[in-house]
Order: C-alpha cells, then sequence, then structure tokens
C-alpha cells in the first residue's frame, strides 16, 4: 500500500468519524429538545422502562453475584499470603460500585437494550413506518428517541445500584464461607471503605452509558438501508459502537474524576 493511499484512507476514516460523531450530536440535541415540549408520552416511557429494567434485572444481578465472587477470589490468592484478607471487602465494596458494576451492567443493557432498539426502529425505517410518522406531522425523535432515551437514563443507574449490592453479596459469600472473615466484620469493612463519592461517580457514569446507547441504537436504526440484511449489519455496529463508547467514556470520567475532582 502506497503512502498517498494510506494518507487517503486515513483522511476518510478520520472525515467518517466526525460526520458520524455530529449526527449522534444532533439527535442528542433534537432528544434534549423534545423532552421538554408536549405532549408527554408517559405510558411509551413507562412500557420502555419496563423493558428495560425488570427485563434486564436478572441477567445483570447474576453477572454482578459471580463478578464479586470473582474479585474476592482473586484478591484472596495474594491477601491470604501476607495475612491482610480482612481488606478484601474494602476491595470488592470500592472496585464494584466505582468501575465494574456501572460498566458491566451498560454492557449488558447495550447488548439486550441496544440491539432490541436498533432492530425494532430500523425494522419500522425499512418498512416505511418512520416515514409514516413525517407524513402524520409526527416527529419520529418525539415519538421514538424520546422515550427510549428517558428509560435508559432512568432505569440504568437503578439496575446499576442492584449490581452494586448483588455484587458486595457475592464476595460476602467467598468471604465468609471460605476466608477468616465473620459476617459483622464483612460488612463493617465494607461501610467504612464506601464513601459517597465512589457510588455517586459510579451512578454519575451510568446516566451518559444509557445515553449513549439509547443514541447510538436509535441514530442507527433511523439510518438503517438495505432491508432485512441492512437491519442485521445495523444491530450488530449499534453493539459494536456502544461498546467501543462506553469503554471510552468510562475512562474519560475515571481520569477526569481522579485528577481534576481527587474523587
Amino acid at each position: 500500500m502506497t503512502t498517498s493511499v494510506l494518507i487517503s484512507r486515513s483522511g476518510s476514516m478520520i472525515a467518517r468519524f466526525f460526520e458520524y460523531m455530529g449526527e449522534l450530536t444532533i439527535i442528542w440535541t433534537q432528544t434534549l429538545g423534545w423532552i421538554f415540549v408536549p405532549p408527554f408520552h408517559g405510558r411509551r416511557f413507562l412500557e420502555q422502562a419496563r423493558r428495560i429494567g425488570p427485563g434486564s434485572f436478572f441477567i445483570s444481578a447474576l453477572v454482578a453475584f459471580f463478578v464479586g465472587m470473582i474479585i474476592a477470589l482473586q484478591m484472596a490468592y495474594m491477601m491470604v499470603r501476607l495475612s491482610a484478607e480482612i481488606y478484601i471487602p474494602n476491595v470488592v465494596a470500592v472496585s464494584l460500585t466505582r468501575e465494574l458494576a456501572p460498566v458491566l451492567t451498560a454492557l449488558i443493557v447495550a447488548g439486550r437494550i441496544g440491539a432490541g432498539i436498533t432492530a425494532e426502529i430500523g425494522s419500522m425505517t425499512v418498512t416505511e413506518q418512520v416515514d409514516a410518522l413525517r407524513a402524520f406531522a409526527c416527529d419520529p425523535v418525539k415519538y421514538l428517541v424520546v422515550p427510549r432515551f428517558l428509560g435508559l437514563v432512568v432505569m440504568l443507574p437503578i439496575l446499576t445500584v442492584f449490581a452494586d449490592l448483588i455484587g458486595i453479596m457475592g464476595g460476602y459469600m467467598i468471604c465468609v464461607n471460605k476466608l477468616s472473615v465473620t459476617a459483622p466484620m464483612y460488612f463493617t469493612m465494607v461501610i467504612q471503605s464506601l464513601a459517597i463519592k465512589d457510588i455517586v461517580t459510579g451512578l454519575i457514569k451510568t446516566i451518559f452509558f444509557g445515553m449513549i446507547i439509547a443514541i447510538v441504537g436509535c441514530h442507527q436504526g433511523l439510518t438503517v438501508k438495505g432491508g432485512a440484511e441492512g437491519v442485521g449489519r445495523a444491530t450488530t455496529v449499534s453493539v459494536v459502537r456502544s461498546f467501543i463508547m462506553i469503554i471510552i467514556t468510562d475512562c474519560m470520567f475515571t481520569t477526569l474524576f481522579y485528577f481534576v475532582f481527587n474523587v
């Protein structure tokens, strides 16, 4: 590959990246604007919230429980040698609330709900139902995007709170049953190690993760082309891009909290 071709392809990729980010920014600003404009589709929001929250609770709780157990087991490998297993509850609680529970819950919801959003709206797009909404003077962003956006922004932090609690219980199962840590000692160490900032920083991230899942999924659905094959392709792209953006956003917020706000 010659240098000129490499530069040309790199330039095209960079231009496409900024074009894509611009499209996401446009639909994001439109969504924020329509949230405060009546009529308010409360029933549609509740339908999406029920689908996102209770529908994703079991899988997110299951993953959080086993992740809590895994953290405790991995920490025990070194801490037992140092006779410092008493500090394992601290590591489990802080790592879950600040990083693992928010990110893993967001990835689970992105794979489950984000893909469904893209497939649903994409099917409506290729069958011209979205065009029918426009013909009846109903903005697709207002009718389709806003309820899903609000549902994810509201329910993802709630799912994360449950993931925090259940993940801590997973660590409890290992520390109390396999290590020399009593139940009162475990919960005392968890309470002493956790600060409000640990919980809040994790929940702040989930709000933005919810925005990413909603905007990326809806954008891919509204811009799908190519019939059923295009819907499948858009669904795959939606999940992959949501994953990448969630990880990058988490890294940015972690850096911001640590170096700027010292939390």
